[in-house]
């Protein structure tokens, strides 16, 4: 079953984005695959405005939050796992949704197969 998340962060974002108000997300900058800027990591976290005069080629996916910003002039690219965004909210009020931290998905390594042996059966 697919994760309600992305559609949840999606809704919300344009609830604000309709009200005027600029969209801001925490993100856990921990997660694996998170590209973002880690100079400004702090205590494993990360805030990002994610409103559209903040943000350029802004996609909500169903895998991940991925942009184009400037950080002290610097052109970067952002992706965000989607289990990685804790929240999303309006600066100008607070209001918003926060998200459950989901664990990072294991890949199970399965054992070598055993090498097949022949029982002498009388």
């Amino acid at each position: 079953m697919t994760s309600m998340q992305p559609y949840l962060l999606r809704a919300v974002h344009e609830w604000i984005t309709d009200n005027d108000f600029t969209a801001y997300i925490l993100v856990n900058a921990d997660y694996e695959g998170c590209e973002v800027p880690r100079e400004y990591v702090d205590n494993g976290n990360i805030i990002l405005n994610i409103s559209t005069t903040a943000v350029e080629n802004l996609v909500l996916d169903n895998d991940s939050v991925d942009f184009n910003a400037r950080f002290s002039g610097q052109q970067m690219n952002v992706s965000i796992p989607i289990p990685a965004v804790l929240a999303i909210y309006a600066q100008e009020n607070g209001k918003g949704m926060s998200f459950q931290a989901e664990p990072e998905e294991k890949k199970e390594v399965s054992p070598p197969p055993k090498k097949p042996t022949l029982t002498l059966v009388e």
